[in-house]
Protein backbone atom coordinates (compact mmCIF):
# COMPACT_ATOMS: atom_id res chain seq x y z
CA UNK A 1 0.00 0.00 0.00
CA UNK A 2 1.41 3.19 -0.86
CA UNK A 3 2.79 5.71 1.89
CA UNK A 4 1.20 8.77 0.01
CA UNK A 5 -2.21 9.43 0.35
CA UNK A 6 -4.81 11.77 -1.14
CA UNK A 7 -8.39 12.71 -0.95
CA UNK A 8 -9.71 13.86 -4.20
CA UNK A 9 -13.20 16.13 -4.48
CA UNK A 10 -14.71 13.44 -6.84
CA UNK A 11 -17.70 14.40 -9.51
CA UNK A 12 -17.29 11.02 -11.75
CA UNK A 13 -17.09 13.18 -14.60
CA UNK A 14 -14.34 12.72 -17.20
CA UNK A 15 -11.93 15.17 -15.82
CA UNK A 16 -12.05 13.63 -12.23
CA UNK A 17 -12.22 10.02 -12.99
CA UNK A 18 -9.07 10.56 -15.34
CA UNK A 19 -7.35 13.04 -12.00
CA UNK A 20 -8.49 9.77 -10.14
CA UNK A 21 -6.50 7.03 -11.87
CA UNK A 22 -3.42 9.74 -12.59
CA UNK A 23 -3.14 10.69 -9.22
CA UNK A 24 -2.59 6.60 -8.74
CA UNK A 25 -0.21 6.68 -11.33
CA UNK A 26 1.96 9.23 -9.33
CA UNK A 27 1.60 6.60 -6.59
CA UNK A 28 -1.20 8.01 -4.36
CA UNK A 29 -3.75 6.29 -2.13
CA UNK A 30 -6.60 7.94 -3.15
CA UNK A 31 -10.36 8.55 -1.39
CA UNK A 32 -12.69 9.78 -3.12
CA UNK A 33 -14.97 12.18 -1.98
CA UNK A 34 -18.46 13.36 -3.50
CA UNK A 35 -19.71 16.29 -1.78
CA UNK A 36 -23.56 16.41 -2.27
CA UNK A 37 -24.63 19.92 -3.07
CA UNK A 38 -27.61 19.64 -4.90
CA UNK A 39 -26.02 18.76 -8.31
CA UNK A 40 -28.21 16.74 -10.29
CA UNK A 41 -26.96 12.87 -10.66
CA UNK A 42 -28.89 10.01 -12.10
CA UNK A 43 -27.34 7.56 -10.04
CA UNK A 44 -25.00 8.91 -6.65
CA UNK A 45 -24.29 5.32 -5.91
CA UNK A 46 -22.94 4.42 -9.31
CA UNK A 47 -20.54 7.01 -9.05
CA UNK A 48 -19.15 5.89 -5.41
CA UNK A 49 -19.20 2.38 -7.04
CA UNK A 50 -16.92 3.82 -10.57
CA UNK A 51 -14.74 4.98 -7.93
CA UNK A 52 -13.93 2.18 -6.06
CA UNK A 53 -14.11 0.10 -9.51
CA UNK A 54 -11.43 2.10 -10.76
CA UNK A 55 -8.91 1.92 -7.76
CA UNK A 56 -9.89 4.11 -5.14
CA UNK A 57 -9.04 3.27 -1.89
CA UNK A 58 -12.16 4.76 -0.35
CA UNK A 59 -15.34 6.36 -2.19
CA UNK A 60 -17.65 8.16 0.36
CA UNK A 61 -20.75 10.48 -0.45
CA UNK A 62 -21.40 13.46 2.06
CA UNK A 63 -24.76 15.21 1.79
CA UNK A 64 -24.14 18.55 2.97
CA UNK A 65 -27.17 20.40 1.01
CA UNK A 66 -28.50 22.10 4.35
CA UNK A 67 -25.48 23.08 5.82
CA UNK A 68 -24.55 24.84 2.31
CA UNK A 69 -27.64 26.74 2.68
CA UNK A 70 -27.93 27.25 6.19
CA UNK A 71 -24.49 28.38 7.08
CA UNK A 72 -23.05 29.71 3.95
CA UNK A 73 -25.73 30.85 1.52
CA UNK A 74 -28.13 32.62 4.86
CA UNK A 75 -25.17 34.42 5.89
CA UNK A 76 -24.39 35.95 2.37
CA UNK A 77 -27.86 36.79 2.04
CA UNK A 78 -27.82 38.49 5.39
CA UNK A 79 -25.11 41.18 4.02
CA UNK A 80 -27.01 41.24 0.67
CA UNK A 81 -23.84 40.59 -0.78
CA UNK A 82 -24.42 40.23 -4.54
CA UNK A 83 -20.74 40.61 -6.61
CA UNK A 84 -20.49 43.29 -9.00
CA UNK A 85 -23.88 43.94 -8.28
CA UNK A 86 -25.73 41.02 -9.66
CA UNK A 87 -24.21 37.75 -9.10
CA UNK A 88 -25.74 36.07 -5.90
CA UNK A 89 -22.50 33.95 -5.64
CA UNK A 90 -23.90 30.17 -5.77
CA UNK A 91 -20.65 28.40 -6.91
CA UNK A 92 -18.13 30.72 -4.55
CA UNK A 93 -20.12 29.55 -1.78
CA UNK A 94 -20.14 26.27 -2.09
CA UNK A 95 -16.36 26.14 -2.66
CA UNK A 96 -15.02 26.40 1.20
CA UNK A 97 -17.69 23.96 2.00
CA UNK A 98 -16.06 21.46 -0.62
CA UNK A 99 -12.83 21.68 0.68
CA UNK A 100 -13.92 21.68 4.46
CA UNK A 101 -16.07 18.28 4.15
CA UNK A 102 -12.49 16.86 1.65
CA UNK A 103 -10.09 17.95 4.67
CA UNK A 104 -12.51 16.15 7.41
CA UNK A 105 -12.17 13.14 5.18
CA UNK A 106 -8.11 13.28 4.75
CA UNK A 107 -7.80 14.06 8.34
CA UNK A 108 -9.79 10.59 8.72
CA UNK A 109 -7.78 8.57 6.89
CA UNK A 110 -4.77 10.02 7.59
CA UNK A 111 -4.23 11.70 3.94
CA UNK A 112 -1.49 14.71 3.43
CA UNK A 113 -2.63 15.79 0.04
CA UNK A 114 -6.13 17.07 -1.34
CA UNK A 115 -6.41 17.11 -5.11
CA UNK A 116 -8.99 18.90 -6.95
CA UNK A 117 -10.03 19.16 -10.65
CA UNK A 118 -10.28 23.11 -11.44
CA UNK A 119 -8.48 24.90 -14.16
CA UNK A 120 -5.56 26.76 -14.06
CA UNK A 121 -7.70 29.98 -15.39
CA UNK A 122 -10.59 29.87 -12.84
CA UNK A 123 -11.52 30.84 -10.16
CA UNK A 124 -12.50 27.73 -8.31
CA UNK A 125 -8.78 26.51 -8.12
CA UNK A 126 -8.50 30.00 -5.81
CA UNK A 127 -11.42 28.98 -4.00
CA UNK A 128 -10.26 25.67 -3.24
CA UNK A 129 -6.91 26.46 -2.05
CA UNK A 130 -7.52 29.57 0.14
CA UNK A 131 -9.99 27.55 1.90
CA UNK A 132 -7.52 24.52 2.48
CA UNK A 133 -4.75 25.84 3.52
CA UNK A 134 -6.67 28.28 5.67
CA UNK A 135 -7.61 25.02 7.43
CA UNK A 136 -4.44 23.26 7.50
CA UNK A 137 -2.07 24.95 6.85
CA UNK A 138 0.30 21.93 5.96
CA UNK A 139 -1.95 20.37 3.56
CA UNK A 140 -0.33 19.54 -0.06
CA UNK A 141 -2.22 20.90 -2.97
CA UNK A 142 -2.61 18.89 -5.90
CA UNK A 143 -4.36 20.91 -8.84
CA UNK A 144 -3.06 18.70 -12.09
CA UNK A 145 -4.49 21.54 -14.14
CA UNK A 146 -1.78 23.28 -13.62
CA UNK A 147 0.98 20.90 -13.72
CA UNK A 148 2.29 20.79 -17.14
CA UNK A 149 3.07 17.03 -17.99
CA UNK A 150 -0.49 16.29 -16.70
CA UNK A 151 -1.82 19.11 -18.96
CA UNK A 152 0.83 17.43 -21.62
CA UNK A 153 -0.55 14.46 -21.68
CA UNK A 154 -3.85 15.40 -21.58
CA UNK A 155 -4.42 18.34 -24.13
CA UNK A 156 -8.23 18.18 -25.03
CA UNK A 157 -10.88 15.74 -24.94
CA UNK A 158 -9.56 12.87 -27.17
CA UNK A 159 -6.80 12.14 -24.88
CA UNK A 160 -8.69 11.63 -21.67
CA UNK A 161 -11.06 9.26 -23.18
CA UNK A 162 -8.17 7.40 -24.56
CA UNK A 163 -6.83 6.75 -21.31
CA UNK A 164 -10.31 5.78 -19.77
CA UNK A 165 -10.45 3.70 -22.39
CA UNK A 166 -7.03 2.18 -21.87
CA UNK A 167 -7.39 2.10 -17.92
CA UNK A 168 -10.68 0.50 -18.14
CA UNK A 169 -12.74 3.54 -16.71
CA UNK A 170 -16.59 3.56 -18.01
CA UNK A 171 -16.97 7.14 -19.46
CA UNK A 172 -21.07 7.99 -20.21
CA UNK A 173 -20.50 9.30 -23.97
CA UNK A 174 -22.48 12.08 -23.70
CA UNK A 175 -23.73 15.06 -26.68
CA UNK A 176 -21.21 18.00 -26.07
CA UNK A 177 -23.37 21.08 -24.92
CA UNK A 178 -22.04 24.82 -26.91
CA UNK A 179 -21.18 25.86 -22.92
CA UNK A 180 -20.45 24.36 -19.81
CA UNK A 181 -22.13 24.14 -16.83
CA UNK A 182 -22.39 24.05 -13.13
CA UNK A 183 -25.19 23.55 -10.64
CA UNK A 184 -25.73 23.15 -7.03
CA UNK A 185 -29.28 23.62 -4.96
CA UNK A 186 -28.87 27.71 -4.72
CA UNK A 187 -28.05 28.24 -8.67
CA UNK A 188 -26.85 26.90 -12.02
CA UNK A 189 -23.95 28.46 -13.77
CA UNK A 190 -23.22 28.50 -17.42
CA UNK A 191 -20.68 29.24 -19.17
CA UNK A 192 -17.53 29.23 -21.96
CA UNK A 193 -17.99 27.30 -25.18
CA UNK A 194 -20.33 29.71 -27.59
CA UNK A 195 -21.06 31.81 -24.44
CA UNK A 196 -17.58 33.14 -24.81
CA UNK A 197 -18.89 35.22 -27.57
CA UNK A 198 -20.80 38.42 -27.01
CA UNK A 199 -22.86 38.37 -30.29
CA UNK A 200 -24.62 35.64 -29.25
CA UNK A 201 -27.88 35.75 -26.57
CA UNK A 202 -26.92 34.03 -23.57
CA UNK A 203 -30.26 33.60 -22.10
CA UNK A 204 -31.69 32.74 -25.31
CA UNK A 205 -28.90 29.97 -26.02
CA UNK A 206 -28.64 28.25 -22.57
CA UNK A 207 -30.97 25.40 -22.13
CA UNK A 208 -32.04 26.36 -18.41
CA UNK A 209 -32.76 24.00 -15.29
CA UNK A 210 -34.46 25.78 -12.90
CA UNK A 211 -37.70 27.10 -14.26
CA UNK A 212 -38.91 28.53 -17.52
CA UNK A 213 -38.15 32.12 -19.10
CA UNK A 214 -40.73 34.83 -18.34
CA UNK A 215 -42.43 34.53 -21.65
CA UNK A 216 -43.07 31.05 -21.08
CA UNK A 217 -44.48 31.79 -17.15
CA UNK A 218 -47.80 31.68 -16.44
CA UNK A 219 -50.30 35.01 -17.20
CA UNK A 220 -51.15 34.94 -13.41
CA UNK A 221 -49.12 36.24 -10.56
CA UNK A 222 -48.71 33.70 -7.89
CA UNK A 223 -48.83 34.45 -4.14
CA UNK A 224 -45.66 33.40 -1.55
CA UNK A 225 -45.29 34.36 1.95
CA UNK A 226 -41.85 34.15 3.92
CA UNK A 227 -41.30 34.42 7.54
CA UNK A 228 -37.79 35.85 8.99
CA UNK A 229 -36.23 35.08 12.35
CA UNK A 230 -33.36 38.19 12.69
CA UNK A 231 -32.23 37.94 9.40
CA UNK A 232 -33.06 33.79 8.26
CA UNK A 233 -35.77 32.72 6.49
CA UNK A 234 -37.73 30.41 8.57
CA UNK A 235 -41.04 29.71 7.12
CA UNK A 236 -42.98 29.54 4.38
CA UNK A 237 -46.55 30.06 3.61
CA UNK A 238 -47.09 29.55 7.26
CA UNK A 239 -44.98 26.35 7.43
CA UNK A 240 -41.97 26.14 9.24
CA UNK A 241 -39.19 24.86 7.11
CA UNK A 242 -35.47 24.14 7.30
CA UNK A 243 -32.89 26.20 5.23
CA UNK A 244 -32.74 23.64 2.25
CA UNK A 245 -36.64 23.00 2.44
CA UNK A 246 -37.17 26.79 1.74
CA UNK A 247 -34.32 26.81 -0.47
CA UNK A 248 -35.74 24.04 -2.62
CA UNK A 249 -39.51 25.27 -2.54
CA UNK A 250 -38.45 28.34 -3.44
CA UNK A 251 -36.66 26.75 -6.48
CA UNK A 252 -39.68 25.33 -7.77
CA UNK A 253 -42.01 28.48 -6.96
CA UNK A 254 -39.97 31.04 -8.06
CA UNK A 255 -38.48 28.57 -11.23
CA UNK A 256 -42.13 28.06 -12.96
CA UNK A 257 -42.27 32.59 -12.48
CA UNK A 258 -39.54 33.00 -14.93
CA UNK A 259 -37.32 34.24 -12.00
CA UNK A 260 -33.57 34.53 -11.26
CA UNK A 261 -31.83 34.89 -14.66
CA UNK A 262 -28.83 37.21 -15.43
CA UNK A 263 -26.04 37.56 -18.13
CA UNK A 264 -22.92 39.49 -17.13
CA UNK A 265 -19.44 39.69 -17.95
CA UNK A 266 -17.61 39.75 -14.52
CA UNK A 267 -14.09 40.06 -13.26
CA UNK A 268 -12.45 37.13 -11.83
CA UNK A 269 -9.76 37.01 -9.30
CA UNK A 270 -6.96 35.79 -11.59
CA UNK A 271 -7.29 38.74 -13.64
CA UNK A 272 -9.20 38.60 -16.90
CA UNK A 273 -12.75 38.91 -17.75
CA UNK A 274 -15.44 36.17 -18.12
CA UNK A 275 -18.96 35.94 -19.14
CA UNK A 276 -21.38 34.11 -17.02
CA UNK A 277 -24.76 33.43 -17.27
CA UNK A 278 -26.46 32.19 -14.05
CA UNK A 279 -30.29 31.19 -12.95
CA UNK A 280 -31.05 31.43 -8.88
CA UNK A 281 -34.18 31.53 -9.10
CA UNK A 282 -35.20 30.95 -5.00
CA UNK A 283 -32.13 32.68 -3.53
CA UNK A 284 -33.55 35.89 -5.82
CA UNK A 285 -36.69 35.79 -3.93
CA UNK A 286 -35.36 35.63 -0.51
CA UNK A 287 -32.86 38.78 -1.51
CA UNK A 288 -35.97 40.90 -2.58
CA UNK A 289 -38.00 38.80 0.56
CA UNK A 290 -35.45 39.90 3.40
CA UNK A 291 -35.08 43.52 1.65
CA UNK A 292 -38.51 44.34 2.53
CA UNK A 293 -38.30 43.04 5.90
CA UNK A 294 -35.06 45.41 6.77
CA UNK A 295 -36.72 48.08 5.37
CA UNK A 296 -39.33 48.10 8.17
CA UNK A 297 -36.94 47.01 11.41
CA UNK A 298 -33.19 47.42 10.72
CA UNK A 299 -31.88 50.98 11.74
CA UNK A 300 -31.19 53.67 8.69
CA UNK A 301 -27.76 54.29 9.66
CA UNK A 302 -26.78 50.10 10.34
CA UNK A 303 -28.66 49.55 7.16
CA UNK A 304 -26.18 52.28 5.30
CA UNK A 305 -23.16 50.94 6.36
CA UNK A 306 -23.94 47.53 5.79
CA UNK A 307 -24.77 48.66 2.45
CA UNK A 308 -21.35 49.95 1.81
CA UNK A 309 -19.70 47.10 3.14
CA UNK A 310 -21.70 44.53 1.40
CA UNK A 311 -19.45 44.69 -1.96
CA UNK A 312 -16.21 44.06 0.35
CA UNK A 313 -18.04 40.72 1.32
CA UNK A 314 -19.33 39.65 -1.57
CA UNK A 315 -15.54 40.02 -3.12
CA UNK A 316 -14.07 37.87 -0.37
CA UNK A 317 -16.29 35.37 -1.05
CA UNK A 318 -15.70 35.67 -4.60
CA UNK A 319 -12.25 35.38 -4.42
CA UNK A 320 -12.23 32.57 -2.07
CA UNK A 321 -11.33 34.37 0.99
CA UNK A 322 -14.07 32.79 3.70
CA UNK A 323 -11.93 31.40 6.59
CA UNK A 324 -10.46 34.52 7.85
CA UNK A 325 -10.39 36.76 10.91
CA UNK A 326 -11.81 39.68 8.61
CA UNK A 327 -14.77 37.77 7.60
CA UNK A 328 -15.51 35.91 11.07
CA UNK A 329 -16.09 40.12 12.19
CA UNK A 330 -18.06 40.65 9.44
CA UNK A 331 -20.26 37.32 9.96
CA UNK A 332 -20.25 38.70 13.91
CA UNK A 333 -21.32 42.14 12.75
CA UNK A 334 -24.10 40.95 10.39
CA UNK A 335 -25.71 38.59 12.79
CA UNK A 336 -25.53 41.54 15.13
CA UNK A 337 -27.22 43.81 12.69
CA UNK A 338 -30.18 41.35 11.96
CA UNK A 339 -31.04 40.85 15.51
CA UNK A 340 -34.42 43.09 15.09
CA UNK A 341 -34.90 41.84 11.20
CA UNK A 342 -38.07 39.50 12.13
CA UNK A 343 -41.34 39.36 10.48
CA UNK A 344 -43.29 38.16 7.35
CA UNK A 345 -43.91 39.20 4.01
CA UNK A 346 -45.84 38.67 1.30
CA UNK A 347 -44.68 38.64 -2.66
CA UNK A 348 -46.46 38.02 -5.73
CA UNK A 349 -44.04 36.98 -8.42
CA UNK A 350 -45.19 37.54 -11.91
CA UNK A 351 -43.13 36.74 -14.81
CA UNK A 352 -39.71 37.29 -13.56
CA UNK A 353 -40.64 40.13 -11.38
CA UNK A 354 -40.64 40.01 -7.43
CA UNK A 355 -43.84 42.53 -6.28
CA UNK A 356 -44.48 43.27 -2.90
CA UNK A 357 -47.98 42.74 -1.52
CA UNK A 358 -47.45 43.12 2.11
CA UNK A 359 -45.40 43.05 4.93
CA UNK A 360 -45.47 43.26 8.78
CA UNK A 361 -43.11 42.84 11.49
CA UNK A 362 -43.20 42.87 15.78
CA UNK A 363 -39.86 45.34 15.63
CA UNK A 364 -41.17 47.48 12.92
CA UNK A 365 -39.70 51.45 13.05
CA UNK A 366 -42.59 52.75 10.67
CA UNK A 367 -44.74 55.02 12.45
CA UNK A 368 -47.82 56.20 10.29
CA UNK A 369 -48.81 59.07 12.48
CA UNK A 370 -44.65 60.42 12.14
CA UNK A 371 -44.68 60.05 8.57
CA UNK A 372 -48.36 61.00 7.35
CA UNK A 373 -48.61 64.02 4.85
CA UNK A 374 -51.80 64.75 6.43
CA UNK A 375 -52.31 67.35 9.02
CA UNK A 376 -51.16 66.50 12.57
CA UNK A 377 -49.69 63.49 13.62
CA UNK A 378 -46.80 63.72 16.05
CA UNK A 379 -44.11 64.93 13.63
CA UNK A 380 -44.10 69.32 14.25
CA UNK A 381 -42.72 70.58 10.72
CA UNK A 382 -41.77 73.47 12.93
CA UNK A 383 -38.29 71.48 14.15
CA UNK A 384 -37.99 70.60 10.32
CA UNK A 385 -36.30 75.13 10.89
CA UNK A 386 -34.01 74.42 13.37
CA UNK A 387 -32.74 71.02 11.27
CA UNK A 388 -32.00 72.34 8.12
CA UNK A 389 -30.50 75.67 9.54
CA UNK A 390 -27.86 73.70 10.83
CA UNK A 391 -27.38 70.93 8.25
CA UNK A 392 -26.72 74.28 5.76
CA UNK A 393 -24.26 76.15 8.16
CA UNK A 394 -21.56 74.44 6.65
CA UNK A 395 -23.08 75.20 2.45
CA UNK A 396 -23.65 79.00 3.77
CA UNK A 397 -19.94 79.35 4.73
CA UNK A 398 -18.30 77.73 2.01
CA UNK A 399 -20.52 79.88 -0.66
CA UNK A 400 -19.81 82.80 1.40
CA UNK A 401 -15.89 82.41 0.73
CA UNK A 402 -16.12 80.75 -2.32
CA UNK A 403 -19.02 82.00 -4.58
CA UNK A 404 -20.33 79.41 -6.94
CA UNK A 405 -21.87 80.80 -10.36
CA UNK A 406 -25.44 80.56 -11.22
Amino acid sequence: MSSKKCVLAYSGGLDTSVILGWLQDQGYEVHAVYVDLGQPCEDREAIMKKARDCGAASARLIDVREELCRDFAFPVLAWQAKYEQIYLLGTSIARPLISKVCLQVAREVGATAYAHGATGKGNDQCRFQLAAEALDPKVEIIAPWRIKEFREAFPGRTELIAYCEQKNIPVKASTAKPYSSDENVLHISYEAGDLEQLDINGVELVDFGMGVSPQEAPDESETVTIGFESGVPVSLDGNQVNALQMVESLNTIAGRNGIGRIDMIENRFVGMKSRGVYESPGMTVLYDALMYIEQLAMDRDLMHLRDRMAPEVAEMVYYGFWYTPKMDALMAFIRQAQRPVTGEVTLKLYKGNVIVDSRSSPNSLYDAEIATMEGGGSYNQDDAEGFLRIQGLPSRVQGTVTPRKY
